[in-house]
């Protein structure tokens, strides 16, 4: 394996041994990044206090926090790693969240943040996302952050666009059929945006608009490409009949096409309106979910 870091602007591909800490008392979670990162070093230690003497004394390269510890706790050691380890990834695993807790960490950059309760397949894959990402660019820039309103750059990457529907999640404060629904119409346009706007190219850049209004989620997304007009979409799934929903891939097969529009159909059925402006290479989502949890309060 080689490492792409150097203590300068020069990077450098020698062979170095990589090690992950894990942070907190949690053995499922040690299990987790074992069996993750086989080839890696495992360090474990039990809290924050204790995690910052080993980050002085020695190259770490992948740290996840414990979930005894609130976001905030964890946003607090990510900036003292800063002033040690620049360029260290770090993972947030927290039982205590909010969005001003998701905001710092992205502030921060913070390389993914879970709160309870999250999946083994999901921590593992951005384990692997961690371990294979540019270490120079972490791909998403904040432009605007309020728990109304959050606005962002991204790279055209497929690791960046899971790193942040992970974020999205966590910032989202819906109950949880509006966050899958939200959470899942969004992935599928940031994916078509970076895909057929951007062509999968790192130098492109999404933007991103997330918007808490008070009965309502708006999600704005613009792509650097040139678009496209839904007559264009006519064989594809979105012109397919109900009885017949693969007729679309008879011609796009003679085309030499592959299958398209399942991402657009299935975003569509989640949320309460989809909007393409008129050159096709910027969409609204909107969905309409009720009040905050906070004003809904007595």
């Amino acid at each position: 394996m080689t490492n792409p870091e150097s203590d300068g602007d020069n990077p450098k591909s020698v062979p170095v041994h990589k090690c992950v800490l894990v942070i907190g008392r949690d053995a499922q979670v040690a299990e987790i990044v074992a069996n993750a990162l086989p080839d890696w070093e495992l360090v474990c230690t039990e809290n924050n206090e204790t995690a910052l003497p080993l980050l002085r004394s020695r190259l770490l390269h992948l740290v996840l926090t414990g979930d005894e510890t609130s976001g905030q706790q964890d946003v607090e050691l990510l900036r003292q790693i800063r002033r040690v380890q620049p360029h260290l990834r770090l993972i947030i695993l927290t039982s205590e969240s909010t969005p001003a807790d998701v905001i710092e960490s992205m502030k921060e950059r913070a390389f993914s943040y879970f709160s309870a309760p999250y999946t083994t397949e999901a921590l593992t894959d951005m384990l692997r996302h961690a371990t294979e990402a540019p270490v120079w660019d972490e791909g998403i820039e904040l432009l605007s952050a309020t728990p109304e309103w959050l606005g962002l750059v991204a790279r055209c990457d497929m690791r960046t666009a899971d790193r942040l529907v992970q974020f999205i999640h966590e910032f989202s404060d819906l109950e949880e059929t509006h966050r899958y629904a939200v959470g899942t119409a969004f992935r599928e346009m940031l994916l078509n945006a970076m895909e057929h706007g951007g062509n999968l190219n790192p130098s492109q850049h999404v933007a991103i608009s997330y918007v808490r209004a008070r009965d309502a989620v708006i999600c704005r997304i613009k792509d650097p490409g040139k678009g496209f007009s839904l007559e264009q979409l006519k064989e594809s799934a979105l012109s397919d009949p109900l009885d017949d929903p693969l007729k679309h891939m008879e011609y796009r097969k003679a085309q030499g096409m592959r299958a398209g529009g399942y991402g657009i159909l299935l975003a569509k059925s989640l949320v309460d309106d989809l909007i393409y402006n008129e050159d096709g290479n910027e969409v609204l989502l909107i969905k309409y979910v009720g009040r905050r949890v906070s004003e809904t309060l007595p």
